[in-house]
């Protein structure tokens, strides 16, 4: 998903003119020019520290300390999307770390004398729990959409897409037409922090894109678009799926195949991941299609992947009972 310069830079400016406002559009400007951020990334960012300025109540960088960080961690836990959920420990941390990520470069970049960035502490988490569907569950799901529709094979696409890649859903939406190789069966994907990364087609997904792509009547160069009659071929970056509408595409066939523990675009990722190790693929090559930076964050999947303790378990558990 594209955005403009403008929207990530003003969105703080437009309704602040605080020192810490302004220290936080320096910031942003500095992930994009200095750090080469995405626009994803900044959009993020700015949202995430516009909310730590409303939380906050405070004008000035220099009057953040213990009491304000905890005003601001009783914030996050009280905080409720649109639907009314509160935030996941995962989604708390992330927006601390963000709040750090910004306290050192007011520390390292400006030399300011301010709270220091590693006392801003983190919640403890519980282990991460890995979500994947079983083969059955897998084949119901990309069986779902009805491919003689112009909507179902875009969606069967998407599906397709998302479990020969196991690309992230922001990579995913933000895909062109010519971000397709379909002579070489790849894709070079720029992930977290800028990395670019290839992933693999499979047959299927070669299959279920040429299908899409042959009965779209546009020129638009956005991989996956909504469906609207009549579209015009001007202006094609706003006919662009949003990463909201890709996640409902999941739930809606999930729902449609039966699939009851509600599954996300992230399931797809770990199912990806699964599927490759249950069937011996070694562990740096999925950390390497996954895009991670640390094999410790490829590892969460072992425990479900392991055939050997399975057989161990089975060949020595329970023989004097």
């Amino acid at each position: 998903m594209h955005y403009t310069n403008n929207y990530v830079f003003n969105i703080m400016s437009q309704n602040h003119s605080s020192a810490l406002a302004k220290a936080i559009d320096r910031y942003i400007l500095y992930m994009e020019s200095e750090l080469g951020k995405s626009l994803l990334t900044t959009k993020n960012y700015t949202h995430q520290l516009n909310d730590f300025l409303e939380a906050s109540g405070i004008s000035s960088p220099s009057k953040i300390d213990k009491q304000v960080i905890r005003q601001y961690k009783s914030h996050l836990h009280r905080y409720k999307d649109k639907f009314g959920n509160p935030l996941a420990v995962r989604t708390k941390n992330h927006r601390l770390t963000v709040l750090r990520a910004f306290l050192r470069y007011l520390v390292q970049e400006e030399e300011l004398n301010i709270y220091p960035p590693d006392r801003v502490t983190r919640f403890k988490e519980d282990p991460r729990q890995v979500k994947v569907l079983f083969s059955d569950q897998m084949d119901r799901l990309l069986n779902a959409p009805d491919n003689k529709t112009l909507r179902g094979k875009r969606d069967l696409a998407i599906l397709q897409t998302f479990f020969s890649t196991g690309m992230r859903l922001s990579e995913l939406a933000s895909l062109d037409r010519n971000d397709m190789n379909f002579t070489t069966r790849e894709i070079s994907v720029r992930g977290k922090r800028g990395k670019v990364r290839v992933v693999f087609l499979s047959d299927n997904a070669v299959s279920a894109l040429k299908d899409y792509l042959s009965a779209r009547q546009e020129a638009h160069n956005p991989l996956f678009i909504r469906i609207i009659k009549d579209m015009p071929d001007i202006d094609s970056e706003k006919f662009r799926l949003s990463v909201r509408s890709i996640q409902n595409v999941v739930k809606k066939y999930a729902l449609q195949a039966g699939i009851v523990t509600d599954p996300s675009p992230h399931t797809l990722r770990h199912s990806f991941a699964t599927d490759l190790l249950r069937n011996g693929a070694d562990l740096r090559s999925v950390q390497e299609m996954l895009g991670h930076k640390d094999l410790s964050t490829t590892q969460i999947y072992t425990h479900v992947t392991n055939p050997q303790l399975k057989e161990i378990h089975k060949k020595y558990h329970g023989k004097h009972v």
